[in-house]
């Protein structure tokens, strides 16, 4: 009966020294990134500091609002100051219209523009250069200069306090046209087309089979742009939507702010709750975003 080799304790004790020394080279690198660490940590911090204190203030009654010093932990005033703000305005029919106003532009902006991006990415057709210098053109334009003349056509149109003045428009948005014809333009590849062209598959086929399911990436990071700029358009809200029940969060709480007397625990409440979707976009999408951002980055280094 043959008894197993034994392993060489000179090739033992080179092993467990190269594997000593490959731990201390990593413990060195982890030590070295300590400095940065901290340093990042401090700046995080202070950007992090304001967003905390205001759901620390939404927690306070009104009278310990400019208490020194300042409250720096949760308290027990947020079901008063919740209270207080659905009872002077209709808050809740604010919050519906802020989701219903900024669903649905999300929505009618991923559909639109990501059929108007790969018009200009993939298809030749008559005056597409213009057409194209035309949406860049637009993109220059400060929204504000064509107020006047917007607000007249939503008036003609019966639009006004109604969604569809802060939806339709970003069916046709600019960035957003532009930034999926740039990704669809080298995403998906002219062969695929023709390959599905000649199994048979139509344009609009095309468009839910090959180009929707490209498209993800840049259509993540266009959605949380339009969900961002939707849900913080005060300016379209208070002359589109100027009635109290039907505007949204941000010109709500400048109503209630224009009227409140000694009641910021209710403006604290009411700023914290029109913050809070905001950064769970954030928290859950912003891999999303840096996912599609470099996606859009290797396909133009590839391109």
């Amino acid at each position: 009966m043959s008894h197993p080799s034994r392993v060489d304790p000179t090739v033992m004790r080179m092993y467990r020294q190269e594997h000593l020394s490959r731990r201390q080279r990593m413990l060195r690198q982890h030590l070295r990134r300590i400095p940065m660490h901290l340093v990042l940590l401090f700046f995080a911090s202070i950007f992090l500091f304001p967003l905390y204190y205001l759901f620390v203030l939404a927690t306070h009654p009104s009278g310990e609002m400019l208490r020194i010093p300042p409250h720096l932990w949760f308290g027990t005033g947020l079901v008063q100051n919740l209270y207080e703000l659905f009872g002077r305005i209709p808050f809740h029919l604010n919050i519906i219209n802020s989701f219903g106003t900024t669903i649905g532009a999300t929505l009618a902006a991923l559909f639109f523009c990501t059929m108007g991006g790969f018009a200009f990415a993939k298809y030749e057709f008559k005056g597409k250069p213009f057409f194209f210098a035309l949406v860049l053109a637009v993109m220059a334009i400060p929204p504000f200069l064509n107020m006047v003349p917007f607000f007249q056509i939503m008036a003609t149109l019966g639009w006004i306090n109604t969604w569809l003045p802060l939806i339709v428009p970003m069916a046709a948005n600019p960035l957003g046209i532009f930034l999926m014809a740039q990704f669809l333009q080298t995403s998906i590849p002219d062969a695929l087309m023709d390959a599905a062209r000649i199994d048979g598959v139509s344009e609009i086929g095309m468009l839910r089979r090959i180009v929707f399911p490209l498209a993800k990436p840049a259509m993540a990071v266009l959605a949380i742009i339009i969900f961002v700029t939707t849900w913080n358009n005060f300016m379209g809200a208070l002359v589109l939507m100027p009635s109290q029940r039907h505007t949204t969060i941000p010109v709500a709480l400048s109503i209630f702010f224009d009227q409140a007397q000694g009641q910021q625990g209710a403006l604290m409440v009411g700023s914290a709750i029109a913050v809070l979707p905001l950064l769970l976009v954030f928290v859950f999408f912003s891999r999303r975003i840096i996912s599609g951002l470099t996606a859009g980055a290797l396909h133009g280094e590839a391109a």
